[in-house]
């Protein structure tokens, strides 16, 4: 009878801890409707293959600029459009001035979670002062 007692605790203990874990986190926001610094937003060209990772990650907006001692930052702002977390991956790729690829160790894509309705920014700074241009990938996540 006791064992039985434990067993039943444990499982009650670890189906709460479950149901804790899938619980998406709510994200609420505020910020100035005037802002003093306002983003410098630039046109952008979007090829779009997958309207499920569009709703994941769906593209808001995109800012460049050129960062200290010359090197090009960029930052893309993203919306979940899902009613729950949602992890992807994204990888930057850097150009030179005649729109060849710049191989750096830091061309690897990188894993992300972003929140039900979240938005929020993601930013890179090209590896070399060299770099002139960007693409951004959005991809589904990685499983191993």
């Amino acid at each position: 009878m006791k064992t039985t007692s434990l067993t039943l605790l444990a499982l009650g203990a670890a189906i709460l801890l479950a149901a804790a874990g899938c619980r998406s986190t709510a994200v609420n926001t505020v910020e100035p409707a005037s802002p003093t610094a306002p983003r410098e937003m630039i046109s952008d060209k979007r090829v779009l293959t997958d309207q499920t990772l569009n709703n994941i990650v769906r593209i808001v907006g995109l800012n460049a600029a050129m960062g200290d001692e010359g090197f090009l930052k960029v930052q893309v702002e993203v919306e979940n459009r899902t009613r729950r977390a949602r992890s992807f991956t994204y990888q930057v790729e850097w150009f030179d001035e005649h729109g060849m690829i710049i191989d750096s160790p830091i061309r690897v894509a990188r894993p992300r979670t972003i929140e039900a309705r979240e938005v929020l920014l993601i930013t890179a700074t090209a590896p070399t002062p060299r770099a002139k241009d960007f693409r951004i990938k959005f991809l589904e996540p990685t499983t191993e």
